[in-house]
């Protein structure tokens, strides 16, 4: 396991340290465990790691654990991974998704303001910026083949029992937090669900053994 490296943003630096792996069941670690699987035989075999995070709409659970997905390899020190997301349909990155993540440390600019704004995502001083923005699942932004697909929400998962290109087909689904849009509790549930995406993502990198 690598010491975090001192690019990394200290606000966020600061989320990771607090996350508590030992919070999740082990039924949710059995549903975990074929991404760690995945990982870990392209870690071993030294191949480059592509993983594409998808949701019905590419506007919440997918970005989410795409940022989180590239932070904390860098994080763990896992080289040669690369994330995405992408939707059976495109919509827009939601708007108190990248407030949730500029709340957790990362600097967001807004690229594009149009009807699907794009969104540069830096989490580390010298690493390159992840562009969040919606999009198809085999939008040309994405990977085309040798990448393992998670579907983060039911609704994907039952539309898409095959994905072209993916390698292998991971279900790990989250709870939308779009349900609490417009209410008192919206910040509140947004913090949450980013916070099991992060707790998650950090188990599965934790347990990576680098060759």
């Amino acid at each position: 396991m690598s010491i975090t490296k001192s690019t990394m943003f200290s606000e966020i630096e600061q989320v990771i340290k607090a996350l508590n792996p030992k919070t999740i069941s082990t039924e949710r670690k059995a549903i975990l465990q074929p991404l760690m699987d995945f990982i870990q035989s392209k870690v071993s075999s030294h191949q480059e790691i592509r993983i594409n995070f998808i949701c019905t709409h590419n506007s919440r659970r997918s970005h989410l654990s795409q940022v989180w997905a590239q932070t904390l390899a860098y994080h763990f020190n896992i080289k040669n991974v690369f994330c995405y997301s992408g939707g059976t349909e495109a919509t827009a990155l939601f708007p108190m998704v990248a407030e949730t993540l500029q709340n957790s440390g990362f600097q967001i600019k807004t690229i594009s303001k149009n009807e699907n704004p794009v969104y540069n995502i830096k989490y580390a001083d010298n690493q390159h910026p992840i562009i969040g923005f919606s999009k198809r699942l085999d939008d040309d932004f994405n990977p085309k083949s040798e990448f393992v697909a998670i579907m983060t929400c039911d609704s994907a998962n039952e539309a898409c029992p095959f994905v072209s290109g993916a390698e292998k087909r991971i279900p790990i689904t989250f709870e939308d937090p779009k349900v609490f849009d417009n209410t008192p509790q919206q910040a509140e549930k947004y913090k949450e669900r980013n916070l099991q995406i992060a707790t998650e993502l950090f188990y599965i990198f934790s347990q990576i053994k680098a060759y």
